[in-house]
């Protein structure tokens, strides 16, 4: 059987070929996506709380349902959080967790609801009663939109020029209880923001090609 798995020059041919037709510079194009990196590693340059501040009053206009916003972050700066956190990262995220500069831990809000009337306004009363009476939903709603807007504060993060290491490794309840004791929130995902260190990257893995995941009908 021929094998018609694409090459990663293939996949560089495709990209060059069709840069120009986007609206996004070429050079903010590799920023944001082709050079940028999981980094393992980070070095000691900090963090500022500007930065931190004008990722997130970038990435606010990410698209949720009903605007609903659900995302809530909580930004690891200090040695005294960074202790609180360590403990409940799993080993092989511990090193590289105690080096970044700042550490965001992304949550859904189980609650978020209660802002409808707010964020929504034509119609967020409604929606805020009719989500108090359904928590399967609404778990399902926060979920999604938060998963949009972390998406969205990765790139974020890399247009700051700062680099983003997302992580899945860590004992989500624990850290929900430490940081956000209300019992409201659900933790997503981890990730480490920095720049980088020493050998901070892996081998870039293959990425599928277009006609292996898309249809055009």
């Amino acid at each position: 059987m021929t094998d018609t798995t694409p090459s990663q020059a293939d996949i560089a041919e495709f990209e060059a070929e069709f840069a120009d037709q986007l609206a996004l510079a070429a050079d903010a194009q590799d920023l944001l996506f082709r050079t940028a990196r999981t980094a393992n590693s980070f070095s000691d340059e900090p963090v500022s709380e500007e930065q931190i501040k004008a990722i997130y009053d970038l990435v606010k206009y990410a698209p949720t349902a009903a605007n609903s916003q659900p995302l809530r972050i909580a930004f690891v700066r200090s040695p005294e959080a960074k202790e609180r956190l360590l403990p409940w990262m799993s080993e092989g995220n511990r090193a590289k967790t105690g080096t970044a500069p700042v550490v965001a831990i992304l949550a859904a809000d189980k609650e978020f609801h209660e802002e409808m009337p707010r964020v929504f306004p034509h119609a967020g009363e409604m929606m805020r009663d009719s989500l108090a009476q359904n928590d399967e939903a609404r778990a399902g709603m926060a979920r999604l939109s938060a998963g949009l807007q972390i998406g969205y504060f990765i790139i974020g993060v890399r247009a700051a020029g700062l680099a983003a290491g997302p992580m899945a490794g860590f004992d989500a309840e624990g850290i929900a209880r430490e940081f956000f004791p209300d019992g409201k929130h659900e933790v997503l995902v981890v990730v480490n923001i920095g720049k980088p260190g020493e050998n901070p990257w892996f081998n870039r893995n293959p990425r599928l090609s277009f006609d292996e995941v898309a249809t055009i009908l």
